[in-house]
């Protein structure tokens, strides 16, 4: 045997011996290894019955999805839906299939709501907080890539880093932006899409902090070890818009920002008619903050922005030389809306079947008509009974002392202000005039409150429900209802109790060609007597204050007032 040989026979038996010894030796591991991983899976068994595998009405196609409501809402992505049609089956990990229905969608933010039908005791997944996310954290995607749960509808689960927070992902093709959103390592695949996106550790393992959408479009559509998921806060600030049955729009100041040489970031073009010109915004005001988050570029300023709903109150901080100026700013639609409801059109496919067809209404102008319904009908209970339809005379106090007469009838509303008078015909071919001057059309406002608060809610061309939203901005949280009469457009802001109970906090009028709004919000209790009206009412047109009114008496008058 050569010295080569005999030296490969050594190293052989060498390793036998060590494997030998090897196996004689049990191995240890640290345990806060094995709590960890122990912990770990805990928070998986308990998650993993909120996650959906979701098919088409056939079977085909499909995505993922997770349940937010016990009654059986579920958000995935719009281009699953979209897939997917109106009526889908959906699979749990408790092994059995329910019929769902399209609720609402977000086609420009890539989010969809569904409704699971069978039961009222679905299994929750809890919202944790997106911007609470760092770089670094661990995080748990789930769902069924390549429709790998179509057997027992057991999700799959992989585990990975938070790679980066805000991070912007421009459109591919379509009007579809992913905007502030989550980019993670977790293995992620076709058939995740919709999916959650869970906190893996801490605190908050186990809560939802986003729902998986794109993989990074540079490197195909399989695992890249770059996907893109959209907050849980941006999910949320959508949910109640989502629910009006409606595809929704992302907002716009209808103006531009650049960066200057010293890095501040200045409106560089506004719009006229923009919402950010009513507000007073000019041409070389500094962006310092908006939003709530300040801002120091123009990436940031469009992150931000793209994570609200069009019409959502926002406030905006400026630098106009040595002058720090706050604004509030309600956004405008970033889409046309022709463009938009295209994307409601009805999908080919089989009809739905008989579970699914008495809470689907195919309107035009909706994703599902029959929610905007429920939703509506819900908030308008909420204010209880109706008050008398019309001879109201509230009488009272501007905030200088000056005395105040309102009186709303059939034939006008009328104001008595001091020694001078106001009125706003309702004759058929009356004009709506910015009555009294300076209050952006409060008269005609109040007749829209008198309509809605009487019942007479047929005498408006149209109403619907939009959504929820913080009543300027720090506000309670509000449901809001959008009405039409006579070319003028009103939100009325009703905040609604657990109980179920609702209180008007206030509401916005406007014509589309006058631009600022009026806008009206009530303090204090109901006044006495048979007409139960709040006992303050505050008065803004276009932000500007116009007069605080404080209510002393409030009655129906036997006939029409004049």
């Amino acid at each position: 045997m050569n010295v080569r040989a005999s030296l490969a026979v050594a190293i052989l038996a060498c390793g036998a011996s060590a494997n030998l010894r090897a196996a004689d030796v049990p191995l240890e591991v640290a345990p806060s290894v094995l709590e960890a991983q122990a912990a770990r899976a805990a928070v998986i068994e308990r998650i993993a019955p909120t996650v959906v595998a979701i098919f088409g009405p056939d079977g085909g196609g499909g995505g993922s999805g997770v349940l937010i409501s016990a009654d059986g809402y579920a958000v995935t992505n719009f281009h699953v839906t979209d897939g997917c049609g109106d009526a889908m089956k959906c699979g749990l990990n408790d092994g059995k299939v329910y019929d769902a229905v399209i609720v609402g969608t977000d086609p420009v933010g890539d989010v969809a709501l569904i409704k699971l039908l069978g039961r009222d005791d679905f299994p929750v997944a809890e919202f944790g907080d997106s911007d609470a996310v760092r770089p670094g954290d661990w995080c748990l995607a789930m769902g069924n890539p390549f429709l790998l749960a179509k057997s027992d509808f057991a999700p799959t689960v992989t585990y990975g880093l938070v790679s980066g927070t805000h991070r912007y992902q421009e459109p591919a093709g379509t009007f579809l932006e992913y905007t502030d959103c989550l980019q993670i390592d977790a293995s992620v695949n076709p058939g995740n899409s919709g999916g959650p996106l869970f906190a893996a550790d801490g605190a908050d393992a186990g809560k939802l902090i986003g729902i998986n959408g794109r993989i990074s479009i540079k490197r195909g559509r399989v695992n890249s070890g770059a996907a893109y998921a959209i907050s849980s806060n941006q999910v949320k600030y959508f949910l109640g818009h989502l629910r009006s049955g409606r595809a929704l729009d992302h907002g716009t100041l209808n103006a531009t920002v650049r960066t200057n040489f010293d890095g501040d970031v200045l409106f560089d073009r506004i719009l006229d008619g923009s919402a950010a010109q009513i507000r007073g915004v000019k041409e070389g005001d500094e962006l310092v903050a908006f939003a709530g988050r300040p801002i120091r570029s123009v990436n940031q300023f469009k992150n931000v922005l793209g994570v609200y709903p069009a019409g959502w109150p926002l406030p905006l901080t400026v630098r106009r030389g040595t002058e720090t100026i706050d604004l509030i700013v309600r956004t405008r639609g970033l889409n046309r809306r022709t463009d938009l409801l295209k994307t409601v059109a009805p999908k080919p496919g089989p009809p739905p079947n008989d579970v699914v067809k008495p809470l689907l209404e195919k309107r035009p102008g909706y994703v599902n008509a029959h929610f905007n319904e429920v939703e509506r009908d819900r908030v308008l209970a909420s204010l209880g009974s109706a008050l008398p339809a019309a001879g109201w005379r509230i009488a009272g106090a501007d905030a200088d002392g000056v005395e105040a007469e309102f009186t709303l009838s059939d034939r006008g509303v009328g104001l008595k202000l001091g020694a001078n008078r106001f009125l706003q015909s309702l004759e058929d071919d009356a004009e709506v005039l910015n009555e009294p001057p300076g209050s952006g059309g409060l008269l005609f406002a109040l007749r829209q409150w008198q309509l809605l608060r009487s019942g007479r809610t047929t005498d408006f061309a149209d109403l619907h429900y939009v959504g929820t939203e913080p009543l300027d901005w720090d506000g309670p949280t509000v449901d809001v209802l959008e009405a039409e009469n006579r070319g003028v457009v009103t939100h009325f802001y009703i905040e609604v109790g657990q109980d179920g109970t609702g209180m008007l906090r206030g509401f916005d009028s406007w014509q589309e060609n006058r631009g600022a709004a009026t806008e009206v919000r009530f303090d204090g209790d109901r006044l006495d007597g048979s007409l139960p009206v709040p006992s303050q009412m505050r008065v803004a047109a276009g932000g500007a204050p116009y007069r605080t009114f404080k209510f002393t008496t409030a009655t129906v008058a036997s006939g029409e007032s004049e």
